[in-house]
Order: C-alpha cells, then structure tokens, then sequence
C-alpha cells in the first residue's frame, strides 16, 4: 500500500513539473503590409499563471530571417510578459514564421507565429492611421459624444483602410441600440480607402451624464471579438437646464470650483497619486450634484457632500493608478452633473506624467 501511495505522489509531482505555466492571449499574430527590407516586428503577450516566479530559458526561430526579444529577467507568479518577433523583409511576397518560447520547468515550450506580405512598392500609413484593428487600420481608436442634448444625432467619422491582402467587409460588432454604424464602400479592396460613420440616437439613452460602450471594428461580420478590435464609445447626456430661465435664474444654484484639472504622476522625482478640487455653492438655493463618473480605468473618486447649501463648501479627492490610466484610449477626466445652470456639466481634466 505505501508503495502505490508512493508512485502516485511520484506521478503527481512529475505532472506538476510539466505543467502549462504560460497562457498566450493570442498565438498568431498578422502584421499586414510591409516593403522590401523594411523589417516588421510583431509583439505577442503572455502570461504567468503559476503560482511561482518562471525563467524565459530561451526563444528559437524557424530561420535566422527572424530575430526575437524577451525577458531576461524572471517573471513574478501572475505578472503579464511580452516576447516580440522581427522579421527582416528580405524576400517579397507572404511569410509565415514561428518560434518556440522555453520555460525552465515546462517540458513543452510555447509556439508563435507572425505572418505578413512584403510587397516591392509599399506606402506607410502609420502617421495617417495610426490605430491597428486586425488589417483594417484607421485614424482614431475610440469616440467621444460630448455636451450632447437629448433627442440630437451627432456623429463620429472614422477614416479606415485595407492595410491587408484580401478585400474585407468592415463593420461594427455589439453596437448597442443607440449607435448605429455604416461603412463606405462597404468592402474595401486591398489598400483602398474608406469611411465608417457612427451615429448616436440619444432618444435611447435613458440616463443623463455618462454612459459609455465597447464595440468592436472587425473586418468581417462573423468576426470573433478580441481586445485588438476594441473601440470603446463614450456619451454625455446632458440634463435639461431650462428649469431656471429667465427670473428664476438669479435664484439657481451656483457652482464654483477651485480648479477644472488636476496634474498627478511622476512630478519632480515623486510619484504625487492624489488630488484635491475644492467645490463651492454661490447660488441662493441647494446646489445637488447627482451624478459623478470617470472617463477611464485606473481612477478613484470621493467627495464628501453630494448636496451643498448656499455658502457651502466640499473636497473632490480625485487618485490614479498611474500605470493602468496611461494604457487607457480614453483621455482621462472625471464627470460632474449637477442642477447648476450654468454647470449642469463639469469635467476635471486629469494630466498623468
């Protein structure tokens, strides 16, 4: 009996040994176009999900065309790594190349792959379309509808092009029911041009202040959704402030603020994560402030009083996580509205160093 108890902890042991202790968030990564000896890079992420520190032991290719980067240093139990892949462009027409990610204590190692076309005459759109969605590559990675009334139809241009090899269908995934999404032409050949105009329909928005989305621009209708083809939507709803026209407005609450930004990062060697706004009521009647939101990931808020009453004062403590609100597409700021006139809307623009 000890000795089979013994092999099965022996086996159990051996197993856990071998374990997977890397996850890839995608393994095949396409770079598009590239010119002739115009190397490309593509930069894949990965992730330790052992519960203990791994050793990226080292990184081979399928051919000495591809030189590859990766972390010398060990990496922390559930800490996120990137490996990247360049490719010299040494030969025209498509490639496909692999390589293998070794981790000390993992039998088998971790497969990538980058592909692409290197063509002879090749333009870089980068400065005119600098955000990447698969192979469609466009002018602007998210939209913003600001001051917007109830009942309005703005809308948000985005210039788009067919950086890939094949004609695509682009188009907007998991559009809630107040956007709606064309594109024009609605395909697009190789290299050729186009247009995807996004249109808010405020009647279906419910709430005032901010409501925000993620849709996802994807080059072919029964695309899967990943985080490469993110576009995250952002409205402000504002609230009707024809309450207090006319004579009743020398009555309305008045809002007054000590600062309409905040400066917080790396200033002068510190890292200063904390911010203090002061928010005064001047009006003749209680100032409500009844919705206040954030733009962006990675940012706190407080305020002590969400009603003030004339003369009455408060503190809007506004804090980062520097490193989450620098990776965000949005600009960060925070959202006040309030039964202020002249402010129904107040943002906090929030500079991160």
């Amino acid at each position: 009996m000890r000795r089979i108890l013994t092999i099965i902890v022996l086996c159990v042991l051996t197993l856990t040994a071998f374990a997977q202790k890397v996850e890839v968030k995608k393994a095949k990564v396409n770079v598009g176009k590239t010119g002739f000896q115009m190397p490309v890079t593509a930069t894949f992420e990965l992730k330790n999900i052992s519960n203990r520190h791994l050793t990226v032991t080292n990184m081979m290719t399928d051919c000495g065309c591809t030189k590859v980067e990766y972390p010398k240093k060990s990496v922390g139990a559930g800490a996120v790594f990137t490996v990247s892949m360049t490719y010299d462009a040494k030969l025209l027409g498509h490639f496909i190349k692999q390589a293998a990610v070794y981790v000390r204590g993992q039998q088998q190692p971790v497969w990538l792959t980058m592909e692409g076309v290197v063509v002879e005459e090749w333009k870089d759109y980068s400065k005119l379309y600098p955000h990447t969605f698969g192979n469609i590559l466009a002018d602007i990675d998210n939209a913003e509808f600001d001051d917007v009334n109830k009942g309005e139809h703005p809308e948000m241009v985005i210039n788009i092009i067919n950086n890939g090899g094949e004609t695509v269908t682009p188009n907007m995934l998991h559009l809630p029911a107040y956007l709606t999404a064309i594109a024009t032409p609605e395909q697009l050949r190789p290299g050729q041009t186009g247009k995807m105009v996004l249109t808010l329909n405020s009647q279906h928005l419910n709430d005032f202040g901010l409501t925000q989305t993620t849709v996802y621009l994807a080059e072919q209708l029964g695309d899967k959704v990943s985080s490469e083809t993110e576009f995250p939507v952002s409205v402000v709803l504002l609230p009707d402030a024809s309450l207090f026209e006319g004579r009743n407005k020398q009555y309305a609450p008045q809002l007054e603020y000590s600062a309409d930004s905040v400066t917080l990062g790396m200033i002068g060697g510190k890292n200063v994560k904390k911010g203090v706004i002061t928010l005064t009521n001047k009006g003749r009647l209680a100032l409500n402030i009844s919705s206040l939101q954030m733009f962006t990931k990675g940012m706190t808020v407080t305020l002590d009083k969400r009603e003030l009453q004339p003369g009455e004062s408060t503190k809007l403590k506004i804090a980062v996580n520097r490193e989450q609100v620098l990776k965000a597409r949005q600009r960060p700021r925070v959202l006040m509205i309030t039964n202020d006139p002249d402010h129904s809307k107040l943002v906090i623009k929030v500079r991160v160093k």
